[in-house]
């Protein structure tokens, strides 16, 4: 075959291959343009082993959006949709897509709590990033809790990081000690509650035994978990009733009281 013929019927196929995508577009556009939406699908993408979002919960939140199902595929806002859920203060991000047999697909990434905080404004979540969202009336997350004195400012249906720098700041120390705990079996095992007193000072709260560990503010924080492991091991064994403060604020010091 002359190589002239063989450019011609490759140009022609080319020229075929080019037709028929755009009549298949074509095809596609106007049955998207018939097509309904007649269903939902939700789906957490993220790998969290806890589930704070539930796929129940995804279709609740679409109420917000108003109608859709039954619209035509190319009536539906993606934008809104994604938008509407976004908006839910234990989701961190959404994608919202249409397939041509009607599902609108809606995946989730949750919000990961770590921390909740109980103050005079309510309760609150912090996840690892420090950003602060309301408890969850259907799911309540398994994580450490905060309460007393907390130096937050919070409307009861906050979200988002303190507006302060103060505020931030302190937050992400409350983390450091979290995570620190998170991290030791030892003392995750111990430590049952953390209350902040009047005076802005940690105090730990064992699950077992009356003594209240007077931390100060989480900063040194390995120093004063190493008081507290001397505490139990010096300390407490000659004791017949434990003390009930044991203060590990100071370098070199262990101040226990009976009141």
């Amino acid at each position: 075959m002359k190589p002239a013929v063989r450019l011609l019927i490759a140009s022609l196929a080319v020229v075929a291959c080019v037709f028929l995508a755009l009549v298949g577009d074509r095809i596609a556009a106007k049955d998207r343009h018939q097509v309904t939406c007649n269903s939902i699908e939700a789906i957490i993408t993220d790998s969290l082993e806890r589930k704070f979002i539930s796929q129940d919960d995804i279709k609740d939140w679409m109420e917000d959006y108003g109608t859709y199902l039954g619209l035509r595929l190319d009536s539906v806002d993606l934008c809104r949709v994604e938008a509407v859920i976004d908006g839910k203060s234990a989701v961190r991000k959404s994608e919202a897509w249409l397939t041509d047999d009607g599902v609108l697909h809606i995946g989730v990434t949750q919000r990961e709590p770590v921390v909740r905080f109980q103050g005079a404004s309510g309760g609150f979540y912090a996840d690892g990033d420090g950003y602060l969202f309301p408890l969850q009336l259907r799911h309540t997350a398994r994580v450490p809790v905060v309460d007393g004195s907390l130096p937050l400012k919070l409307d009861k249906d906050f979200k988002g990081e303190p507006e302060t720098e103060k505020e931030r700041q302190w937050v992400l120390s409350v983390l450091d000690l979290v995570r620190y705990l998170g991290e030791r079996k030892e003392w995750n095992d111990l430590v049952g509650q953390i209350t902040v007193r009047k005076d802005g000072n940690l105090v730990l709260i064992p699950r077992e035994g009356t003594e209240r560990f007077v931390f100060g503010t989480p900063t040194d924080i390995d120093a004063k978990f190493s008081r507290i492991r001397k505490y139990y091991e010096s300390v407490a064994p000659s004791r017949e009733k434990p003390y009930k403060s044991v203060d590990v604020r100071f370098d070199g010091q262990i101040i226990c009281k009976n009141k």
